[in-house]
């Protein structure tokens, strides 16, 4: 009997739709419990603006103080698991040949980075509930359920944007140059754009450039979340969102360009 060898490659099959939900859930869940074995790494990250806002928003509570830097400390501390969760992890794994690694196994393309943009959602949540728990029981600070709601869903959205931005610095830079080239975007950006300091106090050259970074338009829900602006948001996440899908392309083209 002669053995018929077919020349026409094999079609690949599709992956099932619940093993494509499996691998994202797997893809996310190993993320989360990567940064928790990395306490070094993650504890500085959602505790750094709560020192913050214990030393002036509690120890100097002065009326509204403590309110305004909730949401500002709040917007600095939503950052930076966008950041650093993102761009130094990118780096690093870029450098150690673990994202070559993945993109050869058999799991959907975006696994990988929606992973990394969950638990940056999930930090940036912590974040925000932790300042609620300093505020209300520390500051005295006076929330409602829908104010401290709206917080919590500003955190976990907000992030996107540095997350799309650390993941851009990742495809830059290699791994230990990411933290020292992330800190020089966040610190001065928190800085010009309000997050320290309120912007009337600053020189006007600075409060007329404050509208450039996403930090300000960040600040600006933060603020809106806890009542004191009542200004239409809707401006700021259409800005937000097109700061996301800009270096979201950026970053994407990168990766496809470099690795």
């Amino acid at each position: 009997m002669e053995t018929v060898i077919s020349l026409v490659p094999a079609q690949p099959v599709a992956m099932p739709p619940g093993r494509v939900f499996g691998a994202y859930v797997a893809e996310a869940r190993s993320e989360c419990i990567r940064y928790m074995r990395a306490p070094s790494f993650i504890l500085p990250m959602l505790l750094f603006s709560t020192v913050f806002y214990v030393m002036f928003g509690v120890l100097l509570n002065h009326g509204d103080a403590s309110r305004y830097l909730l949401a500002s400390y709040g917007a600095f501390g939503i950052i930076g698991p966008g950041l650093f969760g993102f761009g130094v992890s990118l780096a690093s794994e870029r450098d150690g040949g673990l994202l070559t690694l993945k993109r050869a196994l058999p799991m959907p393309p975006g696994a990988y980075l929606l992973g990394k943009m969950s638990m940056a959602m999930i930090a940036a949540t912590i974040v925000i509930m932790l300042l609620i728990l300093i505020g209300i029981f520390l500051a005295h600070v006076s929330l409602t359920a829908t104010q401290m709601l709206a917080l919590i869903v500003t955190g976990a959205l907000g992030v996107l944007p540095f997350c799309a931005l650390g993941m851009l610095v990742g495809t830059l830079v290699k791994g230990q140059g990411a933290p020292g080239l992330l800190n020089l975007i966040y610190l001065p950006m928190a800085f010009l754009s309000g997050l320290w300091l309120p912007l009337s106090i600053l020189p006007p050259v600075l409060q007329n450039t404050a509208k450039i970074w996403p930090s300000y338009h960040l600040n600006q829900l933060t603020l809106a979340a806890v009542g004191l602006n009542h200004e239409p948001i809707i401006g700021h996440v259409l800005v937000l969102a097109g700061f996301t899908v800009v270096f979201l392309f950026l970053a994407t083209r990168r990766l496809r360009r470099y690795g």
